[in-house]
């Protein structure tokens, strides 16, 4: 049984937190969380002991942890319980700068610690069963790559000061995504980005629409769009063009019904947002935690997966700014 402790049970903190309850091999040991009385609610769901994040690292009766706190409290906290010999799963990103990025990853290579990065996206069973249709050679060879990731609605401003802005906190999936899709790695990127849907975003210094063309050194491209607006629910599809035939993942709607009548074909509305819509890819990441960290194996989002994603995110905005196509080379040399 893997005995794991959770900082922060915000949002995604309680969306782990049940997924934890749903894994086998997984026990939900301690909480750190400030906000008392939320504290004390996850305790009543979870029957998980209240513990600082420091009594957690000097627990031995935790053996992994998983990092929900705010992004710029995640490569400390990395640091901290690699060095305290625990495993560590931790949300995206492990911070907004790239070279602290590599400091951390240098920290956790030294003391061979575990570290997953949650891309739960890789996890879906419809993404994957589109990945197990590529790597059996249904489609032939990639060429191209589609992703279209649309929000039904803006985060709070307050969010979006936080979290790096578009690329670096919703785009940041999508160039994970597209790695895995294409197979290679991405080589040039050109990007272009507006506010449409609230001007006080642009006042933040943000986005919310915007469009990402990208190249490999072979060729293959990949267009990914992305929009905070979307009227119609929670937007996430794929499409995989290759030199055989296409393969696609098409929205998750309430129920796979169609109701047909007088005015026309009816169909229910997508789920409506991450938490819904991946519920099934997070109780499986956290199952593939729990097997890297029990088998002694390598996880298969790992640190390496965030930093490279993260460098799309930089070269995306270098080209927003600079107008022109940017060789991710030109962000991350080597």
């Amino acid at each position: 049984m893997l005995r794991i402790g959770v900082l922060g049970a915000g949002r995604i903190g309680q969306v782990h937190a049940r997924a934890i309850a749903s894994v086998p091999g997984a026990h939900f040991a301690a909480l750190a969380e400030p906000m008392e009385a939320v504290a004390k609610q996850v305790q009543a769901d979870y029957g998980c002991d209240l513990r600082s994040i420091d009594q957690i690292a000097a627990s031995d009766d935790i053996d992994a942890v998983i990092i929900c706190t705010p992004t710029d409290t995640h490569a400390d906290l990395i640091e901290q319980f690699a060095k305290a010999g625990k495993a560590v799963f931790c949300e995206k990103p492990v911070d907004l700068d790239l070279a602290r990025v590599q400091r951390c990853l240098k920290t956790v290579a030294d003391t061979g610690a575990t570290l997953m990065l949650g891309f739960q996206r890789r996890y879906d069973p419809d993404f994957n069963a589109l990945r197990k249709a590529i790597g059996d050679g249904r489609i032939g060879e990639v060429e191209m790559v589609t992703l279209t990731s649309r929000d039904p609605g803006a985060p709070p401003l307050d969010y979006i000061d936080r979290s790096g802005g578009i690329f670096r906190d919703m785009t940041i999936h999508d160039f994970d995504v597209a790695r895995w899709m294409l197979g290679e790695e991405v080589e040039t990127v050109y990007a272009s980005a507006s506010v449409l849907t609230d001007p006080a975003i642009a006042k933040h210094g943000d986005y919310d629409s915007a469009n990402v063309t990208m190249r490999t050194a072979s060729g293959k491209h990949c267009t990914i769009t992305n929009s905070r607006r979307a009227t119609y629910g929670y937007d996430q599809r794929i499409e995989v063009h290759g030199s055989k035939g296409s393969v696609s993942a098409e929205n998750t709607l309430e129920a796979n019904i169609t109701v047909a009548d007088a005015d026309g074909y009816h169909r229910p509305p997508t789920l409506d947002f991450f938490m819904t819509r991946y519920m099934a890819a997070y109780a499986n990441e956290i199952a593939a935690f729990v097997k890297a960290v029990t088998e002694k194996s390598s996880p298969p989002t790992t640190g390496e997966d965030g930093l490279r994603a993260l460098a799309l995110a930089e070269a995306a905005l270098l080209s927003i700014k600079e107008r022109r196509e940017v060789r991710v080379d030109e962000i991350l040399p080597g």
